[in-house]
């Protein structure tokens, strides 16, 4: 019984989702690398992104390299929403599922973590979810303002999936498994490496 509570907690919330529509972020411009970018969403949410080095200067996104940190603050983003934040290839068209994704996209495997001490990895989960938070997923630190912060240790340029040497690449945050092809959440900001 209650292994199929756990089932239904899973599934019911992937099959009863409906997608909320854009992001509201246009592209951002070729050449431009900014640390932050604003959209509000057909939702009617407004979401930030911000990026800023481990001791919280402003980053170079323009010259990136693997093993750089990164700390990614969002706000206003919706907690019955799993995010992940990752490095993702910047799709074709405007409202395009971003991806591949440099290193795939949240790990879902049960993890410890030791209090007090902050895990980078090349992708973080966020969900508000206690249940999804066994499995690896980051907290949002405010629900009501839909706040998070997200630690990134650049991967390589380029894995089996996709190379960005060759195809635009960003930071993103997007939809978790839970709501994968809704794309109200989809922000990024252009990422270019340097050798």
């Amino acid at each position: 019984m209650l292994l199929l509570a756990l089932v239904a907690f899973v599934v019911v919330p992937i099959l009863t989702h409906q997608a909320q529509g854009s992001s509201g972020q246009v592209r951002v411009a070729e050449g431009e690398f900014p640390t932050s970018v604003t959209a509000t969403g057909d939702d009617e949410r407004t979401r930030t992104i911000s990026v800023a080095t481990e001791s919280g200067a402003e980053p170079d996104l323009s010259a990136v390299s693997a093993g750089d940190r990164l700390v990614v603050s969002g706000e206003g983003f919706d907690p019955d929403l799993g995010l992940y934040v990752a490095v993702c290839k910047v799709p074709d068209e405007l409202d395009g599922k971003p991806g591949p994704c440099l290193g795939g996209v949240g790990s879902q495997e049960v993890e410890e973590f030791e209090e007090g001490v902050v895990q980078y990895a090349a992708s973080n989960w966020i969900n508000g979810a206690f249940a999804w938070r066994l499995f690896g997923a980051r907290s949002f630190e405010d629900a009501e303002a839909g706040t998070f912060t997200a630690y990134i240790e650049l991967p390589p340029v380029a894995d089996e999936n996709v190379d960005c040497s060759v195809d635009q690449c960003g930071l993103y945050t997007r939809n978790d498994h839970t709501a994968v092809s809704d794309r109200v959440q989809d922000l990024y900001v252009p990422l270019r490496w340097v050798e």
